[in-house]
């Protein structure tokens, strides 16, 4: 096996790895909107791609409230004591 005859200095082992870091994301301007977003991709704010409209945002995000308020229920039902209902039946 072999063996380096000298030790690898801080300065060479960095130069080494000088293309090793993470680049930030190309980020391009939607056509519709003006907003910052990822190339080749629909725009999260409009739902637009190419000039035409791939995901109903304003749907989205009425599904995505309707979610959080049956989230919400449910977390109501799971704070009633569990025994409080049973005494009552059995009356």
């Amino acid at each position: 096996m072999a063996v380096p005859k000298r030790r690898t200095t801080k300065s060479k082992r960095n130069m080494r790895r000088m293309h090793i870091f993470i680049k930030e994301p190309t980020l391009v301007t939607c056509d519709k909107c003006k907003e910052q977003k990822l190339p080749h991709t629909v725009c999260s704010h409009c739902g637009y791609y190419k000039g035409r409209e791939v995901i109903d945002v304003l749907k989205q995000d009425k599904k995505s409230s309707d979610k959080k308020s049956s989230d919400k229920k449910k977390t109501e039902e799971k704070e009633q004591p569990i025994g409080m209902g049973n005494m009552s039946k059995k009356k």
